[in-house]
C-alpha cells in the first residue's frame, strides 16, 4: 500500500471580504466580483510568507502522523511564492521541523499544481523503496494586481501530506494517479514581474476546464470507475465557480463537491487549493468512502488522485488541528490595512 500517513493544514488568521475590495475599484470592481463565488479570502499575516505557512502545515501533518521528523527522507514544497528565488523553502520547513540533514529536499513550481506533484514525486520514492516517507507541502501567499481579478480570490494558505507505506498507518490508500498536461499559457509571472499575468477567459476553456477534464476521465479510464463510484469529488478552485462548471460539464452531481469547495470562504491558496479542499473532505470521511481529487496548474496541467479512506483514520482524528478549526477565529481587515499586509506599498 502507498498512501497518506497523515496531513496538516494552515490558514492564516485575517480576511478580507469582496466587497471591501469591489469599493476601492469602484463598479468594475463590482462586476468583476460579483462573478466570481467569493464570500471572502485569507490574507497573511504581516510577518507570514509561504515558509511559515508550510512550517505549520507540516508540523500539524508530523502530529497526525505520530512519526518522528527524522523519518522523513524527502521534503518538497510546492509554491508559485517562494519568499527567495534563489534559496530553497524546503530546507527552512525540514530544518524547522526538526526532519534532520540525511534528507532529500527541492522546492518545485507548477503554479497551482505543485503540490499534488510533491505528492506523486513522494509516492514514487517511498514505491521505490528509496525512503520510508516522503512530505509534499502546498503553500501560497498568492499575489494579485490591484484592481484585477486575482486580487478578489488570491488568498493565503498550505498543506502538508506525508506519504507512506504501511497498512497500519496508512489513513487512506491512493489507489491511483494521473495526469495530463500541455503548453497552455494562460497565467504566467515573468522574471522580475511583481505580479501575474493572466489571459482572461483563455484561462477558462482552453486551460482549466480541457485540463481538468482530461485529466479526470484519464484517471476513470485507468482505474475503470466511474464519478459515480467517488464520495467525494475535489477539483482545483481557482474561484468559487469553475469546479461546479467542470462538474456540470461531466454530469457529475454537484453534491459531491460540496465538502472539498472551500475556495469561497479562504480565497484560492494555489498550491495549496486542491489538497486543502481534500483536507477538509478527510477531516470527515468515514473509512471504505472513496476521494477523487483533480489538481490545475497554470501553464498548463493536472494531477488526478483516487483515493480510499482506510479504518485508520480514526485512531489519528484529533491529533491536530482541522481545516475548520482555521475557520472560526478570523480578523476582518479593511483594504488599506490589506494592502499593507499583502506589502503593496512601494515606498515603505
Amino acid at each position: 500500500m502507498i498512501g497518506i500517513v497523515g496531513y496538516g493544514v494552515y490558514v492564516p488568521k485575517y480576511r478580507i471580504k469582496p466587497e471591501e475590495i469591489a469599493r476601492v475599484w469602484g463598479e468594475e470592481g463590482e462586476r468583476i466580483r460579483k462573478g466570481l463565488g467569493i464570500e471572502e479570502k485569507s490574507v497573511p499575516g504581516i510577518d507570514e510568507d509561504a515558509a511559515t505557512l508550510a512550517v505549520e502545515a507540516a508540523r500539524n501533518s508530523m502530529a497526525m502522523a505520530g512519526i518522528l521528523p527524522e523519518k522523513i527522507g524527502a521534503l518538497l514544497v510546492g509554491s508559485e511564492s517562494h519568499p527567495y528565488a534563489v534559496k530553497p523553502t524546503a530546507t527552512i520547513v525540514a530544518e524547522a521541523v526538526g526532519a534532520g540533514p540525511n534528507i532529500m529536499s527541492a522546492d518545485l513550481e507548477f503554479a497551482c499544481k505543485a503540490g499534488t506533484s510533491g505528492m506523486q514525486y513522494c509516492m514514487g520514492l517511498v514505491g521505490a523503496g528509496m525512503i520510508s516517507y516522503g512530505m509534499a507541502i502546498g503553500t501560497d501567499t498568492s499575489q494579485g494586481r490591484p484592481g484585477d481579478a486575482l486580487e478578489y480570490t488570491a488568498g493565503a494558505g498550505a498543506a502538508a501530506y506525508i506519504i507512506g507505506r504501511e497498512k497500519t498507518e496508512c489513513i487512506a490508500e491512493i489507489l491511483a494517479t494521473c495526469s495530463y498536461a500541455t503548453d497552455t499559457p494562460d497565467f504566467w509571472r515573468r522574471q522580475h514581474a511583481e505580479f501575474p499575468s493572466h489571459g482572461g477567459r483563455f484561462t477558462g476553456i482552453p486551460a482549466y476546464f480541457k485540463h481538468v477534464i482530461a485529466s479526470t476521465q484519464l484517471l476513470f479510464e485507468k482505474t475503470n470507475t466511474t464519478a459515480k463510484d467517488y464520495d467525494y469529488i475535489v477539483f482545483h478552485q481557482p474561484n468559487g465557480k469553475f469546479p461546479l462548471e467542470a462538474a456540470k460539464k461531466m454530469g457529475i452531481d454537484e453534491g459531491k463537491l460540496k465538502l472539498g469547495l472551500v475556495t469561497p470562504v479562504i480565497g484560492n491558496t494555489y498550491s495549496g487549493a486542491s489538497i486543502i479542499g481534500l483536507a477538509n473532505v478527510l477531516d470527515s470521511a468515514k473509512a471504505g468512502e472513496k476521494i477523487l481529487v483533480t489538481s490545475f496548474g497554470s501553464g498548463a496541467g493536472s494531477d488526478s488522485f483516487a483515493i480510499e479512506v482506510t479504518d485508520v483514520i480514526e485512531s489519528k482524528r484529533g491529533k491536530s488541528p482541522k481545516l475548520a478549526d482555521y475557520l472560526v477565529h478570523k480578523e476582518y481587515l479593511d483594504y488599506g490595512l490589506y494592502v499593507k499586509h499583502r506589502k503593496k506599498l512601494k515606498s515603505l
